[in-house]
C-alpha cells in the first residue's frame, strides 16, 4: 500500500474488505494506546461507544490536519461542544441510514408491545400469574411518526401492513411519494387526534423538549408514546406524571438522563417500558457499518463529496451546517 493520508478506524483493516488503496489505515477503537501520531490523521472514524466524546476530547486538539470526523451514530449533538477542538474546515459526518432498519424494527416492536400489553404480561410471568386481559390493536389506529428522515420513513413503511394510519411529521411540510408530510407547526393540532406517537426526530435546538408538559397534555387519554430518538426531546418529569396518572403508556429506548439511574421511577412505573438504548445493537450492525465505511472511504479517496456531512467547522466552536 502506498503511504498516503492516514485513516484511523475502530475496526481492523482486514474487517473492511476492498478499502481504497493510497490511504494508510490504523486501528483505534478509543481504548488502549494511540496507534500513531494524531497529527498525521486526516480521516477519523469516531469510536462507536457510549461517551465517545470524552475519549475524543484530549485527542482532537492534536489532530491539526484533520479533514473528516466520521461518526457511526445518527446523532451528533454530543460532538457540538468539541467543534473548537477541530481544525477549521473539518467535515463532521454522521451515520445516517446505517441504523435505519434496526431502529425502525425496535420502534414498531415497542409500539406493538404497548398495544398488546407485553410489559404487563412479562411482569405477570415473573410472578407466575395467569391473567388474560383485553388489549388494543394497531389496526385502525392513528400513529404520528415524528421526524420523517431515514428512520421515520422506515417506521412508516413497517406500519402499513398493520393497517393503521401513519401520519408523517417533519420540520417542514412537503409532499413525498409516501404521501403528505406535515410540518412541525401542525403538531399541536395533530396530537389530540393521535392514538400513538413514535418519536424519531434528531436532537436539535428546535426539537429539544418538543414533548413538554403542554404537548403531552394534548395527547388523548390512553395514548401511547414510543421514543427511539433522543431522551432530551421529551420532558421526563412531565412524562412520569402522565404515566403515573395512568393517562399515557410509554416505551423508551432513550431517556433523559441516560443511563437511567437505578432509582428512577420510570423503571418501576406501570405503563412504562424501558430498553437501554439498544435500537442499533443487532447482528446487522457490523456489516452495515462496514458497507457504509467502505463506500465513504472510496468517496474520500477519489475526492468526491461525502455522504451525511452535517457541518463543516468554521472555527471558534462553530460550524456551517450542510444544506
Amino acid at each position: 500500500m502506498k503511504d498516503g493520508k492516514t485513516v484511523w478506524l475502530p475496526c481492523h483493516r482486514d474487517q473492511v474488505p476492498d478499502l481504497p488503496d493510497g490511504l494508510s489505515y490504523s486501528y483505534w477503537d478509543g481504548s488502549g494506546p494511540l496507534p500513531g501520531d494524531p497529527a498525521a490523521v486526516r480521516f477519523l472514524v469516531g469510536p462507536p461507544r457510549p461517551g465517545a466524546e470524552h475519549v475524543l476530547r484530549p485527542v482532537l486538539p492534536r489532530m491539526r490536519d484533520l479533514e473528516v470526523l466520521q461518526l457511526l451514530s445518527s446523532g451528533y449533538e454530543h460532538m457540538m461542544p468539541l467543534l473548537d477542538e477541530m481544525p477549521t474546515g473539518t467535515r463532521l459526518a454522521n451515520g445516517r441510514g446505517v441504523h435505519r432498519e434496526a431502529t425502525a424494527e425496535l420502534a414498531v416492536t415497542l409500539l406493538l408491545a404497548l398495544c398488546r400489553g407485553l410489559d404487563r404480561f412479562a411482569a405477570q410471568q415473573a410472578e407466575g400469574i395467569w391473567r388474560p386481559e383485553f388489549r388494543s390493536s394497531l389496526y385502525g389506529k392513528r400513529v404520528l411518526v415524528i421526524g420523517y428522515g431515514a428512520v421515520g420513513a422506515a417506521v412508516a413503511a413497517r406500519l402499513g401492513p398493520f393497517r393503521c394510519e401513519p401520519v408523517l411529521v417533519a420540520r417542514t411540510a412537503r409532499t413525498t411519494p409516501a404521501g403528505r408530510v406535515h410540518g412541525v407547526a401542525d403538531l399541536p393540532a395533530l396530537l389530540p387526534t393521535a392514538d400513538a406517537v413514535v418519536v424519531c426526530a434528531p436532537l436539535t435546538d428546535l426539537t429539544r423538549g418538543m414533548f413538554d408538559a403542554d404537548a403531552l397534555d394534548r395527547l388523548k387519554d390512553g395514548a401511547l408514546l414510543v421514543n427511539v430518538a433522543r431522551g432530551e426531546l421529551v420532558d421526563t418529569a412531565a412524562l412520569v406524571r402522565q404515566v403515573r396518572a395512568g393517562r399515557l403508556r410509554v416505551a423508551l429506548d432513550v431517556t433523559d438522563p441516560e443511563p437511567l439511574p437505578t432509582d428512577h421511577p420510570l423503571w418501576r412505573l406501570p405503563g412504562a417500558l424501558v430498553t437501554p438504548h439498544v435500537a442499533a445493537f443487532t447482528d446487522v450492525f457490523p456489516s452495515a457499518t462496514v458497507d457504509f465505511l467502505r463506500r465513504q472511504l472510496h468517496r474520500y479517496a477519489r475526492g468526491e463529496a461525502l455522504d451525511n456531512v452535517v457541518l463543516t467547522t468554521t472555527g471558534a466552536g462553530t460550524g456551517e451546517r450542510a444544506a
